[in-house]
């Protein structure tokens, strides 16, 4: 059974940077391709950024092109989500999801300050 689950959230200022890791165990796990999305505040889930198993074809929403940068280390059995110049509007539980099986993490909460 692959699972995953997420790490790095907390507290950050406006303007500033936050990496997220998201591991992956079970069977299967260095051909999954994986994606991560998040959760506002009264609001639904939203699409961020998504990776091949292989790290060739990078996915971005338009929304996070140019500031968030999606990689994967294998050996590690992890993706990452590399955030920048990080405003309030960001402030969300950011959750990782497997795909093909497609599999939810619990969440890590990443909270912008002013």
């Amino acid at each position: 059974q692959i699972q995953v689950a997420e790490s790095g959230g907390g507290v950050v200022q406006v303007g500033g940077s936050l990496t997220l890791a998201c591991t992956a165990s079970g069977p299967g796990v260095g051909r999954l391709a994986m994606a991560w999305y998040r959760q506002s505040p009264g609001k639904g889930r939203d699409y961020l950024a998504a990776i091949s198993w292989n790290g060739e074809r990078p996915h971005y929403a338009d929304s996070v092109m140019g500031r968030f940068t999606i990689s994967r280390d294998n050996a590690k059995n992890t993706a990452y989500l590399q955030m920048t110049n990080l405003q309030p509007a960001d402030t969300a539980v950011y959750v990782c999801k497997g795909i093909e099986p497609e599999v939810w993490g619990q969440g890590t909460l990443v909270t912008v300050s002013l």
